[in-house]
């Protein structure tokens, strides 16, 4: 009855509980719909930047997800994991250990007074067991598997981000590309525009101006060309980086103009986030978070541990071999925490207010998730907008342009109304370009909100 006291005093010690750090009440709620007028599962499209039909693009997103140091050191870390919850799981199991040693001693006999030599050998063999009664190192073990799955998911997220980046980082380059040529080929117009303003002032069919004045826009047209090579160039270096390759150029497989926005989906349903890698990766980690509070909570009870041990010792090694343990014991005890429960608590509190963190970064993710995929989703509607209105106000500047310097040639205008009409071209021009760059992006932003495309929907 006294050992029974003893017992029940531990238990009741050990399972009063901090109340320093209370458990956080969720509070995340999941919208219906989302903002725009698009939104049943579908597929993730594994290869999702295929659909832009680039080979070149193909090819670098494949090469970076081989080689670009983000994803190894992601996926060397599900390794560290796994080794992890292989630690965590030997503790479910018994600890066997053995012993074996040998002494060599001279001593001198009594009897004759000569010296003589012996050899021990002794052999130990030990075995451990914790009895996980209250369910402690399993729920270590499940923390550690649910850790395991979030450092997966991150290195999915790892995948998807370079992806994206590589993508992204391509139609930049193509964008800067058709920049690029849009200037260049107004500097060929320019250059063409002073060629003939010269001969006609040289036969004084015009004044000096329109010389100054032509002159003076192929020198500003000409001068926005090195900015825009230092940006492929830089570009180029960027995307040699994500690639894991040193910095250099990069080959095309086409040019902006080959590219053709993609049609969004009939219905984008919300479910679409649940194969988002960093949302997997946040839940995962709160349910880690969970096991490793209930973890902390187990280890204020008392603990049984179970051992077996034999040992024996012969003269030769032979005979230390072939005999039986001579020496063997079997014994448990019972370990309860009593002076050092501020300790434990302290632990409890200290899980706790992970297991807090991780539902408030969980809740975060998961609405700067929504925000994301609103956001994208209204870019691509608005661009969609802006790029038809720039595409019909290239074409009116391209024949504006037409009619000016027909007028001019006829003597009907000044030769103003060309240089308004060159410059309103090719700023229309550098626009278009950006803008359907923008369009592009919004897409790419898109595929990497929703976790890999929307593979399997009907398309509008």
């Amino acid at each position: 009855m006294r050992r029974l006291s003893l017992v029940a005093l531990a238990l009741l010690l050990a399972g009063c509980q901090s109340t320093e750090v209370q458990q956080a009440k969720p509070s995340l709620q999941i919208p219906a719909q989302w903002r725009e007028a698009v939104g049943p599962s579908s597929s993730a499209e594994g290869f999702w930047w295929r659909n832009f039909h680039d080979v070149a693009l193909n090819r670098y997103v494949d090469q970076a997800l081989r080689y670009n140091s983000d994803v190894l050191t992601a996926r060397e870390r599900v390794n560290e994991y796994q080794a992890r919850l292989n630690a965590a799981d030997s503790a479910l199991w018994p600890t066997l250990s053995a012993e074996l040693g040998g002494t060599r001693s001279r001593s001198q006999s009594a009897a004759t007074g000569l010296p003589t030599h012996n050899t021990l050998w002794r052999g130990s063999l030990t075995a451990s067991y914790d009895v996980d009664l209250w369910g402690a190192n399993r729920r270590t073990s499940d923390a550690a598997q649910a850790s395991l799955e979030a450092q997966r998911a991150a290195a999915a997220a790892a995948d998807l981000t370079v992806a994206s980046s590589v993508a992204s980082g391509y139609l930049t380059l193509l964008a800067l590309d058709e920049q690029l040529r849009v200037t260049e080929e107004t500097l060929k117009a320019w250059d063409e525009a002073f060629r003939l303003a010269k001969r006609q002032y040289e036969t004084g069919y015009t004044s000096r101006l329109e010389l100054m004045q032509t002159d003076s826009e192929r020198r500003a047209t000409r001068a926005q060309i090195p900015p825009l090579q230092h940006q492929i160039a830089s570009q180029e270096n960027a995307l040699s980086v994500l690639l894991g390759v040193n910095p250099g150029a990069v080959a095309r497989g086409g040019d902006i103009n080959m590219l053709t926005p993609l049609a969004l989906p009939g219905q984008l349903p919300s479910t679409l986030l649940n194969r988002r890698p960093d949302i997997v990766q946040a839940e995962r980690t709160l349910v880690a978070a969970d096991a490793s509070l209930a973890a902390q909570r187990a280890r204020l009870l008392p603990s049984i541990n179970l051992t077996a041990s034999g040992s024996l010792q012969d003269d030769t090694l032979a005979g230390l071999l072939d005999n039986p343990l001579r020496l063997w014991s079997i014994g448990g005890s019972i370990l309860a925490p009593l002076l050092n429960r501020e300790t434990l608590n302290a632990g409890v509190d200290v899980a706790m207010s992970q297991r807090n963190q991780a539902l408030y970064s969980y809740e975060s993710t998961v609405r700067n998730a929504f925000r994301e995929v609103n956001d994208s989703l209204d870019a691509i509607r608005r661009y969609r907008e802006q790029m038809t209105e720039l595409q019909g106000q290239v074409d009116v500047a391209q024949e504006t342009l037409r009619i000016a310097q027909n007028r001019y040639s006829n003597g009907y205008s000044s030769f103003l109304d060309v240089l308004d009409a060159q410059r309103t071209l090719f700023s229309a021009e550098l626009n278009l370009a950006q803008v359907k760059n923008n369009l592009l992006q919004a897409q790419i932003d898109l595929y990497r909100s929703l976790g890999g495309g929307w593979g399997g929907l009907a398309t509008s």
